[in-house]
């Protein structure tokens, strides 16, 4: 009998101790799915929203812009990286993405911007054409001036490209690599 009795004591033990095992399991994935929610709680899980988003903006970089606490990617453009280089004229190399970033800055002056979603990207970025108070269409903007590119395939603002390329505007002054090759060489 007493062996009996040892044996079910020990099985109620490892019962037990599987059971402390599973409880602390499922306590760790708990914590880490609540971390996780909270690290990416500014990330839109819903669609692009159908309304415009109207704020001043905090300016990210070239193509990148914060308004009303949303992330939007300025569409059917892409402006250098804030860290890329490009060169002059003369064979200078100058900080081009900063340069785009600091246009782009200057020419909204703290103005409210209306931006017209029309989805996400694949960082869930809200995309949109922004326009400024008069009217001017932001991204076209940027591109007619030089500061960004008609982005890679897309037609959109190719006649503002080819006119900013004729002027010899911003990055049309001298040399540079395409923001999205310069990417993909890993910077």
């Amino acid at each position: 009998m007493a062996e009996w009795a040892v044996a079910r004591r020990a099985h109620r033990v490892r019962r037990d101790r599987g059971r402390s095992r599973l409880f602390v399991l499922l306590i760790v994935m708990v914590c880490a799915l609540a971390w996780y929610a909270h690290r990416h709680r500014h990330v839109p899980w819903e669609a692009a929203p159908r309304t415009p988003i109207v704020g001043v903006p905090r300016i990210i970089d070239g193509d990148t812009v914060d308004v009303a606490r949303t992330r939007i990617r300025l569409e059917a453009i892409d402006a250098p990286e804030m860290d890329q280089t490009c060169r002059d004229a003369q064979g200078r190399p100058w900080t081009c993405g900063a340069a785009a970033g600091r246009e782009l800055r200057r020419q909204v002056n703290r103005q409210e911007l209306r931006c017209a979603p029309s989805g996400l990207d694949r960082f869930k970025r809200v995309l949109a054409t922004c326009f400024l108070p008069d009217g001017t269409d932001l991204n076209g903007w940027m591109v007619r001036q030089g500061w960004a590119l008609a982005f890679r395939s897309m037609t959109r603002y190719r006649a503002e490209q080819r006119e900013a390329e004729a002027a010899k505007r911003g990055l049309w002054a001298g040399t540079f690599v395409l923001p999205w090759e310069w990417r993909d060489r890993g910077r």
